[in-house]
């Protein structure tokens, strides 16, 4: 049952105030002011195509190929991303002593960026690619001047950005791209982001639902929660008789689970949260 009120940053607020020990989990609306499209409409549909499947780009060299030059071209925007509003009001209440935990489906690492420090990165980093054989990591700023050097015909395309550092690159043939294999060992590298089809780490999953079994609430943000890997937190938080809050700009999966939801950008209402709450003393677990 939705909960009503005056004003809808004054209802935010006064959730917060009376569930001091937040977990915040985020989706790519608290990214698009930091200009990283997201996925899914107002409705929860989505807007293009669905991302790359694990079992596709494991198995096919060509679709291994077509990521990684639309990654080339897409990677331009999403390493010098920077984080917006809503990542440094996020960092603001953790100082404030209001979250305990950012559970991000994010994989931009903007949260990190912003000054938080408690945050459970639940998908992964985009910044950081993994040798699915000898499990060797590198950067991936790293592996981009290694793609350049060995596409350097790609370095000037210009294209549609797409979410999480893809690029629309349609009517390109990429049979000639060339990808680097692993230094160490000579094993495919992808990146070290839990794609559609990949499960979740479970060590991830225990500690999200360890923060959440410890919480006051549970404020979602920025997120449809239409993927289940980040809708198991709500159903786990009101199965224990958390509360659960929401701000997003449409519907979400949860919406009948939801003590409070608010339709704002992200920055707008936690910019408003962080400021009200600013020199209030957190009760006493």
């Amino acid at each position: 049952m939705l909960r009503a009120m005056s004003t809808p940053f004054d209802a935010l607020t006064d959730f917060a105030l009376r569930h001091p020990r937040l977990v915040v989990l985020t989706g790519a609306g608290v990214s698009t002011e930091s200009g990283i499209p997201d996925y899914r409409d107002a409705n929860g549909d989505w807007k293009r195509s669905p991302p790359v499947d694990f079992r596709a780009f494991m198995g096919s060299e060509a679709v291994r190929r077509r990521y990684w030059a639309r990654s080339l071209v897409g990677w331009r925007v999403m390493g010098r991303a920077h984080p917006g509003a809503a990542h440094r009001a996020l960092a603001q209440l953790e100082q404030a002593g209001r979250v305990a935990l950012v559970l991000t489906q994010n994989v931009d690492g903007l949260h990190h960026a912003a000054g938080s420090r408690r945050v459970l990165d639940l998908h992964g980093r985009i910044d950081t690619v993994r040798c699915m054989a000898c499990e060797a990591r590198l950067p991936r700023a790293v592996l981009q001047d290694e793609l350049l050097a060995l596409n350097p015909d790609w370095a000037a395309l210009e294209a549609g950005i797409a979410p999480d550092g893809d690029a629309d690159l349609e009517g390109h043939a990429f049979d000639a791209f060339r990808v680097p294999a692993c230094a160490a060992c000579g094993g495919l590298l992808k990146p070290d982001v839990v794609f559609f089809g990949e499960s979740v780490p479970r060590e991830r999953v225990e500690a999200g639902m360890a923060a959440v079994r410890g919480c006051d609430a549970v404020l979602v943000a920025g997120s449809s929660l239409m993927v289940y890997s980040g809708f198991r937190f709500v159903q786990a938080a009101a199965a224990a008789g958390r509360p659960v809050a929401a701000v997003n700009l449409g519907r979400t999966r949860a919406d009948d689970l939801l003590a409070l939801k608010l339709q704002a950008p992200c920055g707008e209402a936690l910019e408003a949260l962080a400021r009200a709450v600013q020199g209030t003393v957190p009760a006493a677990a």
